[in-house]
């Protein structure tokens, strides 16, 4: 089974499952971008932390996961989300560690 992570909240799941349903946090935002959900995930990705209660949780809200549905989240993702899902967020923050000018 290949797992791949939304380079845009983290969240785990199998590709079949992206290509099905989407991302449970990000679908709005990709649908709105016109992009696929397979163009906003990568199977690169490091760490992975369970998510029972997001909202009550110290470290969902240091991964800036609080707000997020209960799942797998990687904590790292390596890739770079398509400029058209970039252009439409103000205050993107990337989850492969770097940072955007």
């Amino acid at each position: 089974m290949s797992e791949r992570a939304c380079m845009l909240c983290g969240i785990i799941q199998k590709t079949s499952q992206f290509e099905n349903k989407g991302c449970p946090n990000c679908q709005a935002i990709f649908d709105e971008a016109n992009v696929t959900p397979i163009e906003c995930t990568s199977p690169s990705f490091e760490g992975c932390i369970g998510m029972c209660k997001p909202n009550k949780s110290w470290c969902a809200k240091w991964l800036r996961l609080d707000n997020f549905q209960p799942g797998l989240y990687a904590i790292k993702v390596d890739g770079r989300l398509p400029v058209e899902v970039v252009d439409i967020l103000p205050h993107y923050i990337p989850r492969d560690g770097s940072n955007v000018d």
